[in-house]
């Protein structure tokens, strides 16, 4: 379960620079960390070409964005490629990311029930603590949403 204001549960998962990547590397700087639930979607690609068009502004408040879902690494290289993104996706093929930050659910699409992921953003600070959580995330302006909070905080 994860808890405002408490430790952020580390993990390590494979990147698409094709190596691992664990939470806890990243202790010193800001962490947005992001779950979608499809490469190449319309909601997904809106957000993280949000992502992507203020990556700059959000570097310069020190802060890393990382993205993960249940897709491949190959998937991830066709969807970083196709719209330019210039941070991290990370795969968690086996959910084992999304069990331990609660992030899936259940969906009803057309009368068909599935498990998918709940778009959720999380902030981790420079210590590991999670001081941000949203789960009902909106892709559309939710990167400025996160600017807002960051240069608020």
């Amino acid at each position: 379960m994860i808890t405002l204001n408490q430790p952020a549960p580390d993990f390590t998962l494979m990147g698409s620079d094709k190596k691992e990547h664990a939470l806890s590397d990243y202790r010193g700087s800001l962490v947005v960390l992001y779950f979608y639930p499809r490469d190449n979607t319309p909601g997904c690609t809106l957000e993280a070409e949000g992502f992507r068009d203020h990556h700059d502004t959000l570097s310069g408040l020190k802060a890393t964005v990382l993205g993960i879902s249940r897709d491949t690494l190959g998937s991830h290289d066709k969807f970083i490629e196709k719209f330019q993104l210039p941070f991290l996706l990370l795969s968690d093929e086996e959910s084992k990311v999304c069990e331990l930050y609660d992030v899936l659910k259940e969906k009803n699409m057309y009368g068909k029930k599935s498990i998918g992921i709940q778009r959720s953003t999380f902030i981790i600070d420079e210590d590991g603590i999670v001081i941000y959580e949203n789960r009902k995330v909106k892709p559309e302006g939710h990167a400025e949403e996160i600017l807002e909070f960051l240069k608020n905080r």
